[in-house]
């Protein structure tokens, strides 16, 4: 029954020893979203009675792809208009010009991001011969024919 002082408690450390510094779920798994607060954020919506430890780190990086996608297509928006700061137009330009974003987001109303630039056809006006053949300069105009 005899144990070895350095092997009881805390995993065979009593206070001897250097602490290791703590190292966060995040930085773990290679992420810039805070998988520590998805996961509280899972348990206090109670979305389930409990959560594994692996989902928040799947929908913490789901999240940061989606949020990596959506600013990359923003940023190229912006810079089509030329300019260096994203506003809310050019977040809804690249979410309605991406197709599965755009599906993705489909019920979502934009703050401030106006609508996509769209004239229906059958309000144009209509082309008439006229536009479509003008008359040459060159050629003088044709008189009436010669009488033979």
């Amino acid at each position: 029954m005899d144990t070895p002082k350095g092997k009881k408690g805390a995993g065979g450390r009593r206070g001897g020893g250097p602490k290791k510094k703590p190292v966060s779920r995040s930085v773990k798994a290679g992420l810039q979203f805070p998988v520590g607060r998805v996961g509280r954020y899972l348990k206090k919506g109670r979305y389930a009675q409990r959560v594994g430890t692996g989902a928040p780190v799947y929908l913490a990086a789901v999240l940061e792809y989606l949020a990596a996608e959506v600013l990359e297509l923003a940023g190229n928006a912006a810079k089509d208009n030329k300019k260096t700061r994203i506003i809310p137009r050019h977040v809804l330009l690249a979410v309605r010009n991406d197709e599965e974003l755009g599906r993705l987001l489909s019920g979502v109303t934009i703050a401030h991001g106006g609508v996509l630039p769209n004239i229906n056809p059958v309000l144009l006006p209509k082309k008439t011969r006229e536009a479509k053949e003008p008359k040459s300069p060159s050629k003088p105009a044709a008189k009436s024919p010669k009488k033979a």
